[in-house]
C-alpha cells in the first residue's frame, strides 16, 4: 500500500490525508476521496470485495452470445453492398438455394410483409429494400450447416445495381441539389416534451429528426459586450466492443426465441414485435454476458437477420455472429458540426448561448433521435446562462448508421461547449481555469429551468482535478502545457421505469432477479451488494438470476449509466420489502412485535439479545419442502411537465480532467505527460467498479482526443474498417502520471447517496487536452482528432498570422491571448 504523498509528483497533500488508498499499478493512481460534503460514512457491505463475475471470467467459464449452441444449430452470413447508393435492378440466388448444405436464402423478396425499425424513426428494413443506402448495407443473407457454406453461397448470388449519387458529410446531404435519401418518409414518433423543447421529423428532405430546447429571453444579447461565434468538428468513432453483435434465434411463424447480446432486452422484444408482427408474449429474449456494448447493443442487430432465416429453415436454430469489421459496417458513434455562439460581459460573465449541432446520422435513424436530444440539450455544459437557444439535427447520409455511443451526445455537446469556453478565455486574457469557475452552476442549481438541481459541487471538484497535476504551481518550459474541463450529462434516462424481485430461499440463499446487463461494468456485483446490504449477509449468499424476458423483470434497458441510481433503486426496494416480510412472518411465530427485530446473516435478532436461526422456523412451519420468500420492487422518476424532458433528471454524471502535454512543434506529435481525471460517484457501492468506470472511460476520452477517426473514401468505402487499421490506445500510449481520483460527495438520488458512473469521465477529457496544447504552442485547435498532422498545421498557421509574442515571464498563471486556428 502506497500513500500518496508518497508518489512522485504527488502536490495535493490535503487530498492525500482524507483519501482512501488502494494498491496502485505502475501507470498511475487511484484514490477515493470524500469531500467535506459528504455525509457520515455508511459502510456498503463488501465495497471492498471482488466483482461476483471475476471467477467465471477468468477461468473461461463465462458464457457469452458466442458461446451459445443449440441443437441442430445452423450458421448465418449475409452479403453487403459494394455501393455507397445504388437501385437494386434484380437479385439472383438460385444457385445459392441449390447448394447442398443451405437452408434458406433471404432477400427483398423473403421480407415481404415485415416492418423496418428503429427507435423513434422506423426507416431501416430486415434487408436492403429496392435501394442500398451505404457500402455495407446488408442486401441478402443464408443460412447453412456450416460458415464454410454459407460463404460459397453468397459468392453464388448475382446482384444488379443502378448506381445513384451519393452524399457523406452533412453540407453535401444538406445542400439543395443533393438526392433524398429516403425519399418516402418512414413512420416516425416523437416523445413528450416538457417547457421550453420540442421537436419535428423531416424538417428538410435528409434530415429525420430535430430537436430543440429554449430557455430565458433572446433580449439578453443586447447585454453582452463580446459575442462570439465558433465552429468544432468532432470526429466518427467505433465502439471497439470485443464482442461482436451476435444472435442464436429459434423461431416460427408464432413464435421467436433468441440468445443474444443486447443492453435492452424488453425493448428488443418490443422492436421485435413490431417487425414481425407477433405479440409480445410469443417472443422470449435470453441475454447472456456481453463482452462490451458502450451504447451499439441496443435496439436490432443480428438479430432480425437470425430470425428470418430460422422462420424460412423450419424452425432450427441459427446463430448469426458478425466479424469484427462487420461490426464497423453496422453501427458507429455520430460524426458532428457544432457551431457555438455565445455572449459574455467584459468581466467573463456567461450570458446567452446559441448552438446548432448537425449530427451525421449515417444511412438509417437507428438512435439518432435520442442522441440528438440528448447532444441538444446538453450544449449549455456546466454553466449558468440567461438565455439558451438549442437545435439538433440527424442528418441522413451514405455511411454507417450512427448510434448510441457512450456518453450519448454528451461527447459532442462537451467538446465544442468546453473549447469554446476555452477560447472565450483566450480572447479575454482571462484563465480557463478562472473563466470555468466564475461560471459555474452551484450545488442544487437547477440545470435549466424546471429540471433537477445539479448535484455535485462542480468547482470542487474542478479543483480536485487541478490540484491533482499542479495546475497553479505550474512552471512554463519549452512546449508544455495545462488544461482543465469539466463535462455535464444528465443521468439515469427519460422516464425510466425499473423492476426487480429478490427471493431467498429457507436456508438464507438469495436470488436476485432484474434486467440490468452485465457488460463489463460490475453492475451484477453492485446489485448484489445492496441486497446483501439491506439482508445484512455475505454478498457472496446473493445470485444473480439470468435474464430471461419471460420471467425476469421488466427494465427499460441498460444504458444511461442507470444501474445504480434507477435500477439499483428498484433493487433496495425489492429487498427491504423482502427483510420486512420476512421479520413480520417470525415476529407472528415469536409472538414479538417486529418492531425492533434485525435480520443478520438469516437469523433474528430480538432486542435484549435472543437471537432465533430461520431455517429450523420455516422446516418447521413448512414441512420438508421448505418455503421460499420474494418481493418486488419499482422505481421511476416522476413526470413533471415543467421538465424539458418531461420527467426530472435522476441524477447528474459529472466528469472532470486535467492534463499537461508536451507539443514537438516540428512533427505535432503530442506526449501526454499527465492526466487526472475524476467522478462523483455520490457513495461508492464497489471501489473496483468505480475505479475500471472512471478509468475507461478516460481511455475512451484520450482515443477521441488523439487517434479515433473513421476515414471514408470518395466513393463512400471505410477504410479502416478493420481492427488493425482502427487506431485506439495502446499501453504505451498511457499517460506516464495516470491518475483517477473517485469522490464521494453523497448526493446521489440512488441507494445511500450513490450516483451512476462510467460516462461522465470520457466527456472532458478531449477538450482539456486541447487546452493544453494550446498552452504549449498556442495554436487553439476545433477539430478532432488532434493528430500530427493537424496540430501541425495550426502551429504553422498561426506563427503565419501572428507576430512572434513579447517575452513572458518563465512563472505565471495567466493565459496567453492568441487568434490561432479557430
Amino acid at each position: 500500500m502506497t500513500a500518496v504523498s508518497d508518489r512522485p509528483g504527488s502536490r495535493d497533500p490535503q487530498i492525500d490525508a482524507r483519501t482512501h488508498i488502494v494498491d496502485e499499478p505502475a501507470i498511475g493512481g487511484y484514490r477515493i476521496r470524500e469531500l467535506p460534503t459528504a455525509p457520515p460514512e455508511h459502510r456498503v457491505t463488501g465495497r471492498d470485495g471482488p466483482r461476483a463475475d471475476a471467477t467465471a471470467k477468468v477461468t473461461g467459464r463465462a458464457e457469452y452470445g458466442a458461446d451459445i449452441v443449440r441443437p441442430g444449430m445452423l450458421h448465418a452470413k449475409v452479403l453487403r453492398s459494394p455501393h455507397a447508393h445504388a437501385r437494386i435492378v434484380s437479385i439472383d440466388a438460385s444457385a445459392a438455394r441449390a447448394l447442398p448444405g443451405v437452408t434458406a436464402v433471404v432477400t427483398q423478396d423473403e421480407i415481404q410483409g415485415l416492418q423496418c425499425y428503429g427507435t423513434m424513426v422506423k426507416d431501416q428494413p430486415v434487408v436492403a429494400t429496392g435501394v442500398v443506402r451505404y457500402v455495407g448495407d446488408v442486401v441478402a443473407a443464408v443460412a447453412a450447416a456450416d460458415e464454410r457454406t454459407a460463404l460459397t453461397a453468397l459468392d453464388l448470388i448475382r446482384v444488379e445495381y443502378e448506381v445513384l449519387p451519393a452524399v457523406f458529410t452533412v453540407d453535401e446531404a444538406l445542400a439543395e441539389s443533393a438526392p433524398v435519401i429516403h425519399p418516402d418518409e418512414p413512420f416516425g414518433v416523437i416523445p413528450k416534451y416538457g417547457q421550453g423543447a420540442s421537436a419535428s421529423l423531416r424538417s428538410a428532405p435528409n434530415v429525420s429528426y430535430e430537436f430543440r430546447y429554449s430557455t430565458g429571453s433572446p433580449s439578453v444579447w443586447d447585454s453582452c459586450d463580446h459575442v462570439f461565434e465558433d465552429t468544432f468538428h468532432f470526429s466518427r468513432m467505433n465502439h471497439m466492443h470485443l464482442e461482436p453483435f451476435v444472435t442464436v434465434a429459434e423461431a416460427s411463424a408464432d413464435e421467436i426465441e433468441v440468445w443474444t447480446a443486447t443492453q435492452s432486452p424488453f425493448n428488443l422484444r418490443k422492436e421485435l414485435s413490431r417487425v414481425f408482427g407477433l405479440p409480445e408474449n410469443r417472443i422470449r429474449v435470453h441475454v447472456p454476458l456481453l463482452g462490451g456494448g458502450f451504447g451499439a447493443k441496443n435496439g436490432p442487430k443480428a438479430d432480425p437477420v437470425a430470425i428470418r432465416l430460422s422462420q424460412l429453415s423450419g424452425g432450427r436454430p441459427v446463430r448469426f455472429c458478425m466479424t469484427t469489421e462487420e461490426v464497423f459496417l453496422t453501427v458507429s458513434q455520430h460524426a458532428a458540426t457544432l457551431i457555438v455562439k455565445s455572449g459574455v460581459r467584459a468581466d467573463g460573465t456567461f450570458v446567452a448561448r446559441r448552438s446548432t449541432v448537425l449530427l451525421n446520422g449515417g444511412a438509417y435513424a437507428e438512435h439518432s433521435p435520442a442522441v440528438a436530444e440528448k447532444a441538444g440539450y446538453r450544449m449549455p455544459g456546466a454553466y449558468r446562462w440567461q438565455h439558451i437557444d438549442s437545435v439538433c439535427q440527424v442528418v441522413t447520409t451514405n455511411t454507417v448508421p450512427a448510434g448510441a455511443y457512450r456518453g450519448f451526445g454528451g461527447t459532442q455537446a462537451t467538446w465544442a461547449s468546453e473549447r469554446q469556453v476555452d477560447l472565450i478565455a483566450d480572447r479575454l486574457g482571462l484563465d480557463p481555469y478562472e473563466l470555468r469557475v466564475r461560471n459555474l452552476k452551484a450545488l442544487g442549481e437547477e440545470f435549466v429551468p424546471g429540471e433537477s438541481g445539479i448535484d455535485s459541487d462542480l468547482e470542487a471538484g474542478m479543483r480536485v482535478v487541478a490540484d491533482a497535476i499542479g495546475y497553479h504551481e505550474r512552471v512554463r518550459t519549452g512546449n508544455r502545457g495545462m488544461g482543465v474541463s469539466v463535462g455535464v450529462k444528465d443521468g439515469g434516462g427519460i422516464n425510466k421505469p425499473a423492476m426487480a424481485r429478490v427471493k431467498v430461499t429457507t436456508r438464507g440463499d438469495v436470488l436476485l432477479n432484474c434486467a440490468l446487463t452485465e457488460m463489463g461494468q460490475g453492475g451484477h456485483s453492485a446489485m448484489a451488494q445492496l441486497v446483501a446490504e439491506v439482508l445484512r449477509c455475505d454478498p457472496a449468499r446473493v445470485a444473480y438470476a439470468r435474464i430471461d424476458t419471460d420471467n425476469t423483470p421488466f427494465d427499460q434497458g441498460t444504458n444511461a449509466s442507470s444501474g445504480v441510481a434507477v435500477m439499483g433503486q428498484a433493487v433496495r426496494t425489492a429487498a427491504e420489502k423482502l427483510r420486512d416480510e420476512v421479520l413480520d412472518w417470525a415476529a407472528v411465530q415469536l409472538a414479538v412485535d417486529p418492531a425492533g427485530l434485525e435480520l443478520v446473516d438469516w437469523h433474528v435478532h430480538i432486542p435484549g439479545g435472543a437471537v432465533h436461526d430461520l431455517f429450523p422456523m420455516i422446516m418447521e412451519v413448512f414441512g420438508n419442502t421448505g418455503f421460499e420468500f420474494s418481493a418486488d420492487g419499482f422505481y421511476k422518476a416522476r413526470n413533471d411537465h415543467r421538465a424539458p424532458l418531461e420527467a426530472p433528471c435522476v441524477f447528474w454524471e459529472i466528469g472532470w480532467a486535467a492534463a499537461e502535454v508536451e507539443v514537438d512543434p516540428e512533427t505535432g506529435r503530442i506526449t501526454v505527460l499527465q492526466l487526472a481525471v475524476s467522478g462523483d460517484a455520490g457513495k461508492v457501492i464497489n471501489k473496483i467498479a468505480c475505479r475500471g468506470q472512471d478509468e475507461g472511460a478516460a481511455v475512451f476520452g484520450l482515443g477521441q482526443a488523439l487517434f479515433e477517426e473513421l476515414r471514408y473514401d470518395p466513393g463512400g468505402e471505410l477504410l479502416n474498417a478493420e481492427a488493425l487499421l482502427y487506431r485506439v490506445p495502446l499501453a504505451e500510449d498511457i499517460p506516464e502520471r495516470f491518475v483517477s481520483i473517485t469522490q464521494e460527495q453523497g448526493h446521489g438520488a440512488g441507494p445511500f447517496g450513490s450516483k451512476g458512473m462510467g460516462e461522465g469521465g470520457m466527456l472532458p477529457v478531449a477538450s482539456a487536452i486541447a487546452q493544453a496544447v494550446a498552452d504549449a504552442v498556442g495554436a487553439q485547435i476545433t477539430e478532432l482528432p488532434l493528430s500530427p498532422q493537424r496540430v501541425y498545421e495550426a502551429i504553422a498557421a498561426r506563427a503565419a498570422a501572428v507576430p512572434p509574442p513579447a517575452p513572458r515571464s518563465p512563472r505565471t498563471t495567466s493565459a496567453r491571448v492568441s487568434e490561432g486556428v479557430r
